[in-house]
This record gives C-alpha cells, sequence and structure tokens, in this order.
C-alpha cells in the first residue's frame, strides 16, 4: 500500500533552493524543520546528492570475502520517523546510523555490491532493494509501508529526487515555504528538476487545488497544494 506522500521544500521566489545564495540573506531560512514537525511524517526521503551532504564517513572498502542475499535488512524497527536515502547505486558511506535522531534506510538496487552492504551492515544502517538496476520508486514506497508502517512520507529532495516522485505520479500534497528572495544566477538546483534521461519526462498531474496560504512572518508563506495525478499516465 502507497502512503501519502507529501513533498516539503522551501524556496526563492525563482524556485532555487540553496539558501546561502539567496538575497537579501536569511529571508526565512529558520522554517524547513518547523513545518516539517508540523507534517508528522512516520519517515521522510531525500536524494543521493542531498544525502551525501549528512554522510560523515568515507566509501566502503571495493571487496568483502562475506557474501549477502538482495534481501531488505533492517537494524531497527521501531522507531518513530525514519530518514529514508535514495541511493540506487550505494555511493555513500555513512560514518553514521542516523540522521537527527531518525533511523537512516537507504533504498538500494540489487547491483549494490556485497561490499557495501558490509558497510551499511557494519554501521547499523537498514537497507531495501527496490530494483535490479535503478529505483523502482512504486516498490520503494511499499516496502517502507508494509515492513516499518509508513503511512505519511514527507519527500524533502532534492529537485532530481523530487522530480522522480512527480512524474512517478506519486506526490499526493506539495507543500511549499517561499521566501522574499531571489538567487537569480545559473547552477543553482531547483524545486523540480530531472536528470539529462529524464528530460523530456512529463508528470501525470491533471490538477493542483491550492487549500492554504499561510504568512509565516516577514514575507514568507506556506503554499499548500492538493495534487490529482492521472492513475493511467502514474508509475504503478
Amino acid at each position: 500500500m502507497k502512503p501519502y506522500v507529501i513533498c516539503l521544500m522551501h524556496s526563492s521566489l525563482d524556485g532555487r533552493t540553496h539558501p546561502s545564495r539567496w538575497r537579501p540573506k536569511g529571508a526565512g531560512t529558520d522554517w524547513f524543520e518547523k513545518i516539517h514537525e508540523e507534517l508528522g511524517g512516520d519517515a521522510w526521503v531525500i536524494g543521493r546528492v542531498t544525502g551525501s551532504e549528512f554522510a560523515k564517513g568515507k566509501p566502503y572498502p571495493a571487496t568483502t570475502g562475506e557474501t549477502f542475499p538482495r534481501q531488505n535488512w533492517f537494524a531497527r524497527r521501531d522507531a518513530k520517523t525514519y530518514g529514508v536515502v535514495l541511493d540506487a547505486h550505494g555511493k555513500i558511506g555513512w560514518g553514521r546510523s542516523d540522521i537527527g535522531g531518525d533511523p537512516i534506510v537507504v533504498v538500494l538496487s540489487e547491483s549494490v555490491p556485497d561490499s557495501h552492504l558490509a558497510g551499511l551492515r557494519g554501521e547499523g544502517v537498514s537497507y531495501i532493494f527496490a530494483g535490479k538496476s535503478e529505483i523502482d520508486l512504486v516498490l520503494a514506497l511499499n516496502i517502507l509501508n508494509r515492513e516499518l508502517g509508513v503511512k505519511r512520507l514527507l519527500v524533502e529532495g532534492g529537485g532530481v529526487a523530487n522530480g522522480a516522485f512527480l512524474r512517478a505520479g506519486l506526490i499526493d500534497e506539495f507543500n511549499l515555504i517561499l521566501s522574499p528572495a531571489i538567487d537569480g544566477a545559473k547552477g543553482a538546483p531547483f524545486v523540480f528538476d530531472s536528470t539529462e534521461a529524464d528530460g523530456d519526462k512529463r508528470a501525470p498531474l491533471t490538477a493542483m487545488t491550492l487549500e492554504n496560504v499561510r504568512e509565516l512572518g516577514g514575507g514568507v508563506l506556506l503554499l499548500r497544494y492538493l495534487i490529482k495525478n492521472d492513475p493511467q499516465g502514474a508509475a504503478g
């Protein structure tokens, strides 16, 4: 069963997501964690690039004498909230087992080497498999629901991960914290983005309904949209 999926992002007026580049500086940048807590997800998910920013370790050894079945492995199943990271090819060496107290669960493809699985197990990092060589997001969400009881999932970037969920027709609600600031330069990530391979794919969005506009102060707005997807165009 698919969890209810909420995308939460914070952006400048031109849709960019790196506050350090915004001008004027410091425009409402303390709101993300507050809204994150208010939304009350059972888990939150980020992509590999964003996940790498939280990593404290080095890549795991390239070889191991051990072999592991391509089966889901959980260090913990009793957490209130989980931090889920999409890392299809096993690039991140964690050096930690949680982010802000939330146990890490890595979503892998079956192409990941045994040495990476040994590294994850050694650090107490849970992992699930969702796809042979690339991540099947529908399968990943079903596993999170079935194995960890995730019923409410927050999708929180980066832009490529957000875009993948959007194009798969999996986002039910979009909450955007909009700051009175401009980036205005090339190279900054957007709220929704894609890889080159997915650049021509369009999301199966059929409607967005503005449910609420909330003034957070200092010109910062929280926009809440409900999203309707075409079930024929959505993945799964």
